[in-house]
């Protein structure tokens, strides 16, 4: 077990929010380009790539206990359809409002709390998670006017995101980080890999496989390292720190993706949207902060 480090903990999710969008927009310049399949493949081929070596020279191990196993393979197929639901989104979607909208993630964590785990959830949470849909209606409905149901897409990624970081959660602490997402980026190898072999043969567009040219293949490389470090830095930081203290960093992401889509595509947020972005926002800390004093009642009562 880990003693938890808070403040390093924050340094590694802020990390994560700055490389995260950067990958996210590679994929969006990449979206005209690449079928989304190869785009997955070689997404998590280079994360095993990448970490197998660092694994070798730190005498590292590949092995994880049954449970561990379990979880990492629920988690690697939560992380695939994730990512690959964003990726699309991307295809229709400013890279900021995309993100925007899939920070509804905090209240369906809510909510599934409340109605499936039967967590204690009060009215002011409810009424924060009840304002924080508004807003991210106000994100939605711009988008929803000019490219419709494919603006709903993040909130499938938020929904997916919720389920993979309370799975992560419970492996982060049992598990080496670089062991971890080494695993996860073979097991989804496998899993894509196995895709392409079934569809072999097939001439239907999401089994199409191309040869990049030389820009995308540098593209290519570039989403593959920034989403394994950018990963990687996110399962570190729940190593170190719990959830909730972390839940406030994560939307630091939202601004640095505006800066990243307003600095390569030119996309800025218009005012209704940029009005639901901050009553999304206001909305998700007001939940943790009620989280923290929820916590901190808790332990004064033990």
């Amino acid at each position: 077990m880990t003693v938890d480090r808070p403040v390093l903990g924050i340094a590694l999710m802020l990390g994560f929010c700055a490389l995260a969008p950067l990958g996210d927009s590679i994929a969006k310049l990449l979206g005209g380009t690449i079928p989304l399949g190869q785009l997955l493949l070689i997404r998590f081929g280079a994360q095993f790539i990448l970490l197998l070596p660092i694994i070798w020279l730190t005498n590292g191990t590949l092995r994880m206990s049954g449970r561990v196993l379990r979880l990492t393979i629920i988690r690697t197929v939560l992380h695939i359809i994730g990512i690959g639901t964003m990726f699309y989104a991307l295809r229709f979607l400013p890279l900021a409002d995309a993100i925007a909208i899939a920070f509804v993630m905090p209240f369906i964590m809510l909510l599934l709390g409340k109605l499936v785990l039967k967590e204690q959830v009060g009215p002011r949470r409810l009424a924060a998670c009840a304002v924080g849909f508004v807003g991210t209606l106000l994100v939605i409905q711009p988008s929803f006017a000019a490219v419709g149901a494919p603006a709903l897409l993040p909130l499938i990624v938020a929904l997916v995101f919720a389920l993979f970081m309370l799975v992560t959660r419970q492996v982060a602490k049992d598990s080496d980080p670089i062991s971890l997402q080494a695993v996860s980026g073979l097991v989804a190898t496998l899993i894509l890999g196995t895709y392409f072999l079934l569809g072999s043969g097939s001439d239907h567009p999401a089994f199409e496989l191309i040869i990049p040219n030389q820009r995308d293949a540098i593209l290519l490389a570039a989403i593959g390292v920034l989403g394994t470090f950018a990963h990687l830095l996110m399962t570190w930081s729940l190593r170190f720190a719990p959830s909730a203290t972390l839940a406030p960093m994560q939307y630091l992401e939202i601004p640095f993706a505006t800066f990243v889509g307003w600095l390569i595509f030119n996309d800025l947020p218009n005012g209704l949207a940029a009005i639901g972005i901050l009553i999304t926002v206001c909305s998700g800390l007001y939940i943790v902060a009620r989280e923290h004093a929820a916590e901190r009642v808790v332990v004064s009562e033990i």
